[in-house]
């Protein structure tokens, strides 16, 4: 074991101030600010499409006293579900030809969906509507408001409760499915540059002096560490500004997050042992398949099945969310790349700790034994060093 750590320290060292030490590191504090940015713009401008195409908008010919009635039936409907989910009110004047009134109105520049006329003591609705839509039913919802009798709304004694089940554990579930995201968010934005580590070596024609002096074992290994001490300084980073940001913008600060199962202090240092095991895990899996690699545009080539699988992997742990102990959601939890993240939502919503403790030295064992596989084939494919074929092969070739 000391003829590993020693040489895997001093290469993790090394690899470590090279890159917290470059000018380019500041670039990466940058980096989850620009998805981020774009995120947002893109996600406000969906929005507001989605507002403007979700709400169809029904254009009302009725007199000032009965628009006047129908909108605040609607606006009373709509303090009640949310004006996301209701149609739009729009008044025209009355005209003589209510029907050429509708054709008129619908055939318009003027994104009209429906007309409706005949006021309140006659209503008639015309457009491209369906008998059994939701835009109907929200027209007759409306109507039947504003034609009942003004009368003031009933009290109703509120007892209200702290917890219950039914919320808990959605608010649980909730806060899983969010340390999910987060943690294949990071892996994803991290791992990836794995795949090149060895890249610069092996184009120098170094790589032969360095697998001289410290065991290929030992430089899988401080290689890896290097780069997730360095993730670790970024999360670092990115959540001390989030926490920040969160606690000045939001009214609640930190505390207005859904708490999860096993509290915030376990769930946090759990959260931060899944990450290291997931980053272990497919970084053992990226620093292999990397080695193999012997110009940038082959790692390029490589990226893409890789976030690929990435992708996979996330899609299967998230099967877990709301159902760890499922047959679906116990297998993302054995299954080694998903199980951090399987865990880390049984985390959110199971308080038992020693299941944790079980899959943390499970994962343990897998990044023992892709690192030992990886450096193996380093040896045989790269260093063409390996130990030499067994006899059965031998028999084979001949």
């Amino acid at each position: 074991m000391t003829r590993l750590l020693h040489p895997a320290l001093v290469i993790a060292r090394r690899d470590f101030t090279a890159t917290v030490y470059s000018k380019t590191f500041i670039f990466f504090l940058l980096g989850p600010l620009f998805p981020l940015l774009l995120g947002g713009l893109f996600g406000g401008i969906g929005a507001q499409v989605a507002s403007r195409t979700d709400q169809p908008i029904i254009a009302v010919a009725a007199s000032e006293a009965d628009y006047a009635r129908i909108a605040a039936a609607r606006g009373e409907l709509a303090g009640a579900l949310g004006k996301a989910n209701l149609i739009q009110l729009r008044r025209v004047p009355v005209e003589a030809d209510p029907a050429a009134q509708a054709r008129r109105l619908l055939a318009g520049s003027t994104p009209v969906a429906a007309v409706l006329s005949g006021g309140l003591t006659a209503p008639r609705l015309s457009g491209a509507l369906t008998a059994d839509g939701r835009e109907l039913a929200q027209v007759k919802l409306i109507l039947a408001a504003a034609r009942a009798p003004a009368t003031p709304a009933p009290r109703v004694s509120l007892t209200a409760a702290k917890r219950s089940p039914a919320r808990l554990a959605q608010n649980r579930a909730l806060t899983g499915q969010v340390g999910q995201m987060i943690l294949f968010f990071l892996s994803i934005l991290l791992s990836g540059m794995l795949l090149s580590q060895l890249i610069e070596e092996k184009s120098n024609k170094i790589i032969e002096v360095i697998a001289a002096a410290v065991p290929i074992d030992a430089l899988f290994l401080g290689k890896l560490f290097a780069m997730l001490a360095a993730s670790l300084l970024g999360i670092l980073v990115w959540f001390g500004a989030g926490a920040l940001l969160i606690g000045a913008l939001a009214s609640g600060g930190l505390g207005m997050l859904p708490p999860p199962a096993v509290g915030w202090p376990a769930f946090l240092v759990l959260a931060v042992a899944y990450f290291a095991m997931n980053y272990l895990l497919l970084g053992g899996l990226f620093l292999t398949i990397g080695a193999q690699a012997a110009t940038p545009r082959e790692v390029q080539i490589l990226s893409m099945p890789v976030t690929f699988a990435q992708v996979l992997v996330f899609g299967f742990a998230s099967t877990s969310v709301g159902a760890p102990d499922a047959n679906l959601g116990l297998a993302a939890a054995i299954f080694p790349w998903s199980s951090p993240m399987a865990m880390l939502a049984r985390a959110a919503e199971l308080p038992a700790l020693w299941p944790h403790l079980a899959a943390l030295a499970w994962q343990a064992l897998w990044v023992a034994l892709i690192l030992n596989i990886g450096a193996r084939l380093f040896r045989k494919l790269v260093l063409k060093s390996g130990p030499p074929t067994r006899w059965w092969r031998r028999r084979v070739s001949s």
